[in-house]
């Protein structure tokens, strides 16, 4: 069965089927089927949205529904995550040809109740539109962390000081190499090309990380979504400083060194869709945070005074390197059709 067949509103009575099966959280006042979704809200609010369009963000040529459900959400919460937030509630703008099967979206809401269910989140309200090409659009709602005195425990791009550690989760790059070999349409085979193409296919995004250094008392941090060099960039720009990157330090994985000996490093500096996170803080709160993450953490540099706002990447022998990669930007960055 096509979407048009089923029509609109039969097909927002199957999505407000499957979210409700799904759970409702207890502050939910009204949810899907009104003309605006209602909650009773504490603290102080994160709002982030991010929108995935076919033929720009993603193929379905080797993007499946259930992982373009997942990473729909997914992508937002790493927004959560880098804020040391709590996420709550999400609204879906779902943008599709009237072509598209039945069974295509339910595997889209398989993949994004699986989302819902690992970061504790539910979908209360959206859209439904018909268009050319598929488009997909989450906002996502949270609330941010307090202290015992009820304060907000907010990390965010304007907290770094010069002196700080700068930290990252996991392995940098694995997305973008993912990505090549997936466009590459099978030119890679083998466990390690399985191992990057899932790092492209499914993102992870660390929340309770997240949540944990905030509690430690980091107080800058960003998720790499563009690229380490250019979202560290953002960082600078925010807090009015420079960075110094240490090349050796930067954490590739053993599957992306194999499959792209010569380019393991450009795509670790400036691949992007990692969904890691970028921490910064004195030295001794970086040391506690990699003692409780349950994800591994390598420190990479520190930021420095500098007017300049540059990020400075060095090698072995403390020498100025020319950045291997360019992060990605919405308007001027290639689109991912070939």
């Amino acid at each position: 069965m096509k979407v048009s067949e089923l029509g609109e509103f039969g097909l927002i009575a199957r999505l407000a089927e499957a979210f409700a099966r799904s759970g409702q959280p207890s502050c939910l006042v009204i949810g899907i089927g009104d003309d605006a979704a209602a909650w009773r809200a504490s603290g102080v609010q994160l709002v982030t949205t991010d929108t995935l369009i076919e033929g720009t963000h993603f193929s379905l040529s080797y993007v499946p529904w259930r992982d373009l459900g997942w990473n729909a959400l997914t992508v937002n919460v790493s927004d959560i995550a880098a804020m040391g937030g709590i996420p709550e509630q999400a609204l879906l703008t779902l943008a599709l040809p009237s072509q598209t099967e039945v069974a295509q979206v339910d595997e889209f809401l398989d993949g994004m109740l699986e989302a819902c269910s690992e970061y504790g989140t539910a979908v209360v309200g959206g859209d439904i539109v018909g268009c050319d090409r598929t488009m997909v659009t989450v906002t996502l709602i949270g609330r941010a962390l307090a202290d015992d005195q009820g304060e907000p425990l907010l990390m965010t791009r304007s907290g770094a000081q010069a002196g700080d550690a700068i930290a990252v989760t996991g392995y940098l790059g694995d997305s973008a190499g993912g990505l090549r070999i997936l466009l590459a349409k099978g030119a890679t085979s083998g466990e390690a090309a399985d191992y990057l193409k899932r790092a492209h296919l499914h993102h992870k995004p660390h929340l309770t990380t997240g949540q944990m250094a905030a509690r430690e008392g980091v107080r800058a941090a960003i998720d790499v979504s563009d690229g380490l060099l250019q979202d560290l960039g953002h960082v600078c720009e925010a807090s009015d400083l420079g960075a110094i990157v240490h090349a050796q330090r930067i954490p590739i994985s053993p599957a992306l060194r194999q499959a792209f000996p010569q380019d393991a490093l450009a795509l670790a500096c400036g691949g992007g869709e990692d969904y890691q996170l970028l921490l910064t803080a004195p030295p001794e709160v970086i040391e506690r945070v990699k003692d409780k993450a349950e994800v591994t953490i390598a420190v990479i540099g520190e930021m420095v005074a500098d007017r300049q706002q540059r990020v400075r990447l060095l090698d072995e022998e403390g020498r100025e390197m020319a950045p291997p990669a360019a992060g990605w930007d919405h308007l001027r960055g290639a689109t991912w059709r070939r």
